[in-house]
């Protein structure tokens, strides 16, 4: 097994572990155990459990990016393609917070924790939307003065969306279908772009 693989498959389990029992019921053994690798394997990767914690959060955006990613490649206009980032972000968050049970209380419990090893995460999605508004406002979808500036307002809305859509407290049990006019209207009057009946 290559050692991009070995790594993976210990992130893998750890998260699993981490999931069922909490970072705290979670050993080093009980990872190694689990892997069918020897502590001295897991050690050869990791120094600590705090570093398997940063890797499986590394693990988890990875994800979330990779799916941003390819909602930024589809051949949609930018006004649709700015919508769909916001629900697929905040969509793909609430899936990894939710399928990784006793994991998501150490994720709030440690959220400078998380936000340290979140920060390229956060450096890359805020890149994703200045291209996405470059490309609106090439084609004059977007009347924006300061694209840097939007992209960032953009991104920290967002993040700051996530613990209420996780737990559907926003919308007040709007489905994303009923959700979706209405914070694209929002957006387009942000972005000086009037809503086409």
């Amino acid at each position: 097994m290559s050692i991009l693989k070995t790594r993976q498959k210990l992130v893998d389990i750890a998260r699993q572990l981490f999931a069922k029992k909490g970072i705290e019921g979670t050993t080093m053994n009980d990872i190694a155990v689990a892997s069918g690798k020897g502590r001295r394997t897991l050690y050869t990767y990791f120094k600590s459990k705090e570093d398997v914690y940063y890797a499986v959060i590394e693990s988890e955006l990875e994800r979330l990016s990779d799916k941003l990613d390819e909602v930024a490649a589809k051949k949609t206009s930018p006004q649709d393609k700015i919508i769909e980032l916001i629900y697929t972000h905040l969509s793909m968050i609430k899936e990894t917070v939710v399928r990784n049970g006793n994991l998501r209380a150490e994720f709030f419990r440690n959220i400078w924790m998380v936000e340290k090893v979140r920060k390229k995460f956060d450096e890359d999605e805020i890149e994703l939307f200045r291209k996405v508004y470059a490309d609106g406002k090439a084609e004059g979808e977007f009347d924006i003065d300061n694209i840097d500036l939007v992209a960032d307002i953009t991104h920290y809305c967002i993040k700051g969306l996530e613990v209420p859509y996780i737990y559907g407290r926003l919308g007040h049990g709007m489905t994303e279908e009923m959700s979706r006019p209405l914070v694209a209207k929002v957006v387009y009057g942000a972005l000086g772009k009037r809503l086409i009946k």
